[in-house]
């Protein structure tokens, strides 16, 4: 009898455990505020200036996403509360990243205005020889001319683009400088041959 009663109490409990576990509901509004979130982030721009805090946050929504798909709902709750934790940190990082990015493309700015200025001087000392480049160095002047001046424009607003600007523009300068080093290079003369005897 003791038994019987002992058995019978295990499956009560047993069964009201399925039931409750059966009656877990999916966290969708969890899901729903870590999504909106997110799209807080991507607009703020953490993409760009939050990157770890960013990367953090997707990671913590995978994990959510992966438990709703296994139905371990209790788990999904708790990492899309998370993940919508974390791209608020993301998206609250975003001003202390652009304004390092901004200090980083300034002092970009600064270099390759440097460089740009010692290039011009040697290209005006080239003279002759660099002739036969005039077109493309007339149109490199151009675009780093512009480029200057839009990367300048640029850092306050969009310091990501600017400091991209700046780096193409860094590259068109080692390239010319490159160039220059050649062309200032003499040529060496080839050796007349050696008679056979």
């Amino acid at each position: 009898m003791r038994t019987i009663k002992l058995l019978a109490v295990i499956t009560l409990i047993l069964t009201l455990g399925m039931v409750w576990a059966g009656c877990a509901k999916p966290p969708e509004a969890e899901k729903e505020a870590a999504k909106q979130a997110m799209e807080a982030a991507l607009s703020a721009g953490a993409e760009k200036y939050s990157l770890a805090d960013m990367d953090a946050a997707r990671k913590a929504w995978d994990t959510a996403e992966s438990q709703m798909k296994e139905k371990k709902y209790n788990e999904a709750k708790q990492a899309y509360i998370d993940a919508k934790a974390a791209f608020e940190k993301a998206a609250a990082g975003v001003e202390a990243g652009k304004k390092a990015v901004a200090e980083q493309a300034n002092t970009a700015m600064k270099l390759i205005q440097e460089d740009w200025k010692k290039l011009r001087v040697t290209a005006s000392k080239m003279g002759k020889k660099l002739k036969e480049k005039k077109q493309d160095w007339a149109a490199d002047t151009k675009a780093i001319n512009e480029g200057l001046i839009k990367a300048k424009e640029m850092i306050a607003s969009a310091p990501a683009e600017a400091k991209a600007k700046l780096d193409e523009l860094k590259a068109l300068i080692e390239k010319w400088g490159a160039a220059f080093k050649q062309m200032a290079t003499p040529t060496a003369k080839p050796k007349p041959a050696k008679k056979k005897k």
